[in-house]
């Protein structure tokens, strides 16, 4: 059985445009990336029914996007964020409040920080206020090390990564049992896991843009494979 595995989608609300309302989005190497791995990618739009939705998927992947609004980490917002609009982060928290604690997870960039404000972390807001350049907004190919015996590790089988970053934000105080497994040498931190979870990592830079890399295309598959096992799981015993 191949796993479904939902993707939660950006949008922009645009009530006064009557044509359309608004819109959703999500870049389509995403989806790729599952269905390469050999998962069906659902896309999960923000007004969906999370409590139902929580009861038919087999993972979840959480993609990149603009960013979350400060407030919900108990901060004001820097006078650089671009926030996402306000229905994602709503739609993801009720999903979040609803799965079961043995999904398997990935979240991407905005997805990784996701994951850290939903377990109560905070986030550097700017971080070249903090490491003084904006090499992690540039996309040039980079090297990140990854702890040795993490979740990350075992599912990249390496102790180096290689990836593209594209954020201006990244995690600050990590939230209630998810531990640092990654950092660049300006030490902001790359990856995050959840200790308390069978499968759930967070990756700030883009692995779905490196998909010609070996170590970048197991996260995808450990991912599925994960996603394949819960959904065993879930599977009636046959009499």
């Amino acid at each position: 059985m191949k796993p479904i595995i939902g993707i939660t989608v950006d949008c922009k609300q645009d009530p006064d445009d009557i044509r359309t309302r608004g819109r959703l989005q999500l870049n389509w190497n995403y989806a790729q990336a599952v269905a390469d791995a050999g998962g069906v990618p659902v896309l999960i739009p923000p007004m969906a029914d999370m409590e139902a939705l929580a009861h038919v998927i087999h993972g979840w992947l959480i993609p990149g996007g603009d960013d979350i609004d400060a407030g919900r980490f108990g901060e004001e917002n820097h006078p650089k964020v671009s926030l996402a609009d306000p229905a994602r982060f709503e739609g993801e928290k009720r999903l979040w409040d609803n799965i079961s604690t043995d999904l398997p997870i990935l979240g991407i960039c905005y997805g990784c920080q996701f994951l850290n404000v939903a377990r109560g972390g905070t986030l550097i807001q700017h971080l070249p206020d903090v490491v003084g350049h904006e090499d992690h907004t540039g996309g040039t190919l980079q090297e990140y090390q990854v702890q040795p015996g993490s979740k990350l590790e075992s599912v990249v089988g390496t102790d180096t990564v290689s990836g593209k970053s594209y954020h201006h934000q990244a995690v600050k105080a990590p939230g209630e049992n998810l531990r640092v497994v990654s950092k660049n040498e300006d030490g902001t931190v790359e990856a995050i896991e959840a200790t308390d979870r069978p499968w759930v990592i967070g990756v700030q830079w883009h692995p779905e843009r490196t998909l010609q890399d070996s170590a970048t295309r197991r996260i995808f598959e450990n991912f599925v494979v994960a996603a394949s096992r819960f959904a065993e799981r879930k599977q009636p015993v046959a009499r």
